[in-house]
């Protein structure tokens, strides 16, 4: 009997889960294994699928032979195992900044300020990843998890490496290949999601429609924005403002830091009076310049807080900064915390907040060891407070039918309906390229802002990219730089900043795409269609079923991206002349020019400093505006210039509704159809659907310009 006392204590402890999937929607299967926990990312961000659009995208068959996943609880904790192909890369774990291939990586999925290394502790550690075969895996748990991605060999493995001997053979590697993506999630139970292509864009699409499709923002958000010196006052906030318009700079929203509070690090969340000391009229007179105001905050409550005892019973053991961390899973603490956001700041014309410090470092949150009144362990609401803060202060502007767009410190799983950008103290302008290709994968945005720089050179190369990004904006809290701030690139940096104006009905209608198709309006060059096709990329293809990571030991391709349906973008770096784009397969088209640059190769190209490397893919359409410095109001009708590019027949889908508020969701939104063909005689002839009756219409007089000849 003493001889099976181990043995039974070990099975006691070991329960293998039979691994049964559900279809949920269109493409979408869920599986529970265990007793997975109430609290999760689902309902943490409180998404809803958009069945509508799920169903467009159409039925598929589950991707993977069922009976090779398979899951285990062991001690109270989730193993899971599925299965990989030799042929397989996969993308995705979150928002990293160094990496694209993710196989052969070990990550610790954990809500964190990025340190510089790619090892799952990062702004949005998502626990969803893409297949390049044409599936995605979404783990719904807000837990710390840990990812072997393609790293671990099981004994009973059924696809084995063979053993070597390192003594004689030459190929001995100590990373032997791995059949398998393995997860450790620290719960007794779990609930899986499997989302089918067939291409790995449509597994992203699902996953973003599935959390009820990506975020819409005003037309205002996506104009230029600058963040103004921490302790600026009401009248040098106005006295830049009017900078902007004085030297021709556009300007939609101005964000003011901690000094707009009276007290901050903690917070009180009211005004400080000496700087403002007319609030609502600060605002209103910013307003009638066309200019929106964004503020600062971090969510830690001052003892100084008007607000401060009454929040104290719904806060948390320890404190931030000796700030209260209030439990946002709790009814009346959002009562309050919200209440306060309201009053002071959504009711009086706030236009939206930059919510700072809910990521990491773990010195300066609340520690693992900390308690929450809700009962939510302190790992929980780590992994789960940037969605909290976005989904509650998302609904202020809601209630009021106003949109928004803001800043985030922190995201997770199921959050791409927010309108909520995430940025960092981090600088490095190559790895900032990195996440915003990785940000397709996450479910997030993610801006490359610009704060300041050693040169001109690299403050252009800077701003070009931030231009070709969800948020065109300068961060000047500390450094007070002003787009002019280099005399020597001050034309070039104004010319990127109105193209970036001009080009507003392409960044609006791409953003309509993400909200209502799920596709990210800035993504990943392995999703779009021909990237892998061309020739240097069948050969590492090839080479992958000898060598499973022979694509990860390549150079990645991580600095240059899809921006919209149409464009590819490949920055310069400061220092750079010239650079290797690589090109989908196709016929593509220089952006500025027309002329064409290649098809499914690699290319080099030396644009000068003036000009960031943009491409247009063959049968291209980019509509335009006049060059101007406020983003068009609800109601105003503006021509629209159509750009052609190459020799296909050409289409696209063109926006449009008030660009303020929530009122296209009712139905008060068009896309309309802009066709462009070649004739016989090489001229164009460009056509576009008549406005809807009843629906919004900001389209003027349409010109075609035909840029290829």
């Amino acid at each position: 009997m003493k001889i099976l006392l181990p043995f039974l204590f070990t099975a006691s402890l070991a329960t293998a889960q039979v691994v049964t999937w559900a279809p949920v929607q269109p493409g979408v299967w869920k599986a529970t294994v265990g007793k997975p926990e109430a609290y999760n990312l689902l309902t943490a961000s409180d998404a809803k699928p958009n069945q509508p659009a799920l169903m467009k995208l159409g039925e598929s068959a589950f991707p993977l032979p069922k009976t090779t996943i398979t899951a285990r609880v062991v001690d109270g904790k989730t193993y899971l195992r599925f299965p990989l192909n030799r042929t397989e890369q996969l993308y995705g774990f979150g928002l990293n900044f160094q990496t694209v291939h993710q196989r052969g990586r070990i990550l610790n999925l954990h809500v964190d300020h990025f340190g510089g290394s790619d090892n799952g502790r990062t702004h949005a550690p998502t626990p969803f990843y893409v297949s390049s075969h044409g599936y995605g895996v979404f783990i719904n748990s807000a837990r710390y998890l840990t990812v072997y991605a393609g790293t671990a060999v099981r004994k009973d493995s059924p696809d084995p490496p063979e053993s070597q001997d390192r003594n004689t053979d030459k190929n001995w590697t100590s990373r032997p290949y791995s059949d398998a993506v393995e997860i450790l999630v620290p719960a007794a139970g779990v609930e899986l999601y499997m989302f089918a292509g067939p291409k790995p864009l449509d597994v992203v699409r699902r996953y973003n429609l599935f959390n009820g499709g990506g975020c819409l923002p005003p037309r205002w958000g996506l104009g230029f924005q600058q963040r103004v010196q921490k302790l600026y006052t009401a009248g040098q906030v106005q006295a830049e403002a009017d900078q902007f318009e004085q030297r021709g700079f556009p300007l939609d929203v101005v964000g003011l830091e901690p000094g707009w509070q009276s007290k901050a690090y903690p917070c009180t969340f009211e005004w400080d009076k000496t700087r403002f000391p007319d609030p609502k009229g600060f605002l209103q007179t910013m307003l009638g310049k066309g200019v929106r105001a964004n503020l600062w905050l971090n969510p830690y409550v001052s003892p100084s807080a008007s607000i401060f005892t009454s929040m104290a019973p719904f806060t948390a053991s320890h404190t931030v900064w000796t700030g209260q961390v209030p439990d946002l899973t709790l009814p009346k603490a959002r009562q309050i915390f919200f209440g306060q956001l309201a009053k002071d700041g959504v009711n009086i014309g706030v236009s939206g907040y930059k919510i700072d410090e809910v990521d990491g470092y773990d010195s300066w949150l609340w520690p693992d060891v900390a308690t929450f009144p809700s009962g939510h362990a302190a790992e929980q609401m780590r992994q789960t407070y940037g969605l909290l803060l976005q989904q509650h202060s998302f609904a202020l502007y809601q209630k009021q039918n106003r949109r928004t767009f803001g800043l985030i410190r922190a995201s997770n799983g199921s959050g791409s309906r927010f309108p909520y950008v995430i940025y960092n103290d981090y600088y490095k302008h190559e790895d900032f390229i990195t996440a915003l290709i990785n940000s397709s994968f996450a479910g997030v945005l993610w801006t490359p802002e610009v704060r300041s720089s050693d040169s001109s050179e690299e403050w252009l190369r800077r701003i070009q990219t931030v231009v070709f990004s969800p948020m065109a904006m300068i961060n000047a809290w500390d450094s007070g730089t002003k787009p002019w701030s280099f005399a020597d690139v001050s034309q070039a940096v104004q010319d990127m900043a109105l193209l970036r104006m001009r080009m507003m009905p392409y960044w609006y209608s791409e953003f309509a795409k993400y909200h209502f198709d799920g596709t990210p309006p800035f993504r990943a060059m392995n999703l779009e269609e021909g990237f892998r096709s061309d020739v240097k990329r069948e050969l590492v293809t090839t080479s992958l079923e000898k060598n499973p990571y022979a694509e990860a030991i390549q150079k990645e391709i991580k600095d240059q991206y899809m921006a919209g349906e149409y464009l590819l973008v490949a920055p310069l770096f400061s220092g750079q002349k010239s650079r290797t784009v690589t090109l989908p397969t196709g016929n593509w088209y220089d952006f500025y020019t027309g002329e064409r640059v290649g098809n499914g190769q690699q290319i080099t190209v030396s644009p000068g400093l003036d000009r960031i490397p943009v491409y247009v893919k063959d049968g291209g359409i980019i509509p335009m505006i006049p060059a101007r410095l406020h983003a068009p109001k609800s109601g105003e009708v503006v021509p629209v210039e159509v750009r052609y590019y190459g020799n296909k027949p050409g289409l696209y889908r063109l926006y449009d509704d008030d660009g303020e508020t929530f009122n296209y969701e009712k139905g008060q939104y068009s896309f309309r159809e802009i066709r462009v063909t070649k004739q016989s005689n090489g001229q164009i002839n460009g056509t576009i659907s008549a406005p809807e009756p009843g629906k919004p219409n900001s389209v003027g007089a349409v010109t075609f310009t035909q840029m290829t000849r």
